[in-house]
């Protein structure tokens, strides 16, 4: 079965700066858990913030190192989750259900990519 990416991006200018509600929390937990027992989720995990991050580069033959935060980017990956479902429209499915867990005033985009295997 195949294996799909899901990369959660989030406006970190925007987010409630108090991070996820109790309630919020609540329900993530009881989604993974039904993921989880259902086979379909492998992994999951929240990233720290930009500002803790760091950028490695490469172009033209050269490296270049630069530390967070990054003031241009305007979403950043906040958290992942790799699933194995039959097909991406069940990859997608279970991606809806993760947003949807979310109160009114987060705003998130999840981009679900297919894993190439080999």
């Amino acid at each position: 079965m195949p294996r799909y990416l899901s990369m959660v991006r989030t406006d970190e200018k925007n987010a409630p700066a108090e991070g996820p509600s109790d309630a919020l929390m609540q329900r993530m937990g009881e989604l993974i858990e039904e993921m989880t027992k259902a086979g379909v989720l492998l992994d999951t995990a929240g990233l720290t913030p930009t500002a803790q991050g760091t950028r490695v580069h490469w172009e033209k033959g050269q490296l270049s190192v630069t530390d967070g935060p990054f003031t241009e980017a305007k979403e950043a990956v906040g958290g992942y989750a790799i699933v194995q479902a039959k097909d991406m429209a069940e990859a997608i499915e279970w991606t809806k259900r993760f947003l949807k867990v979310h109160e009114e005033h987060w705003t998130v985009t999840c981009e679900v990519r297919e894993i190439m295997e080999g």
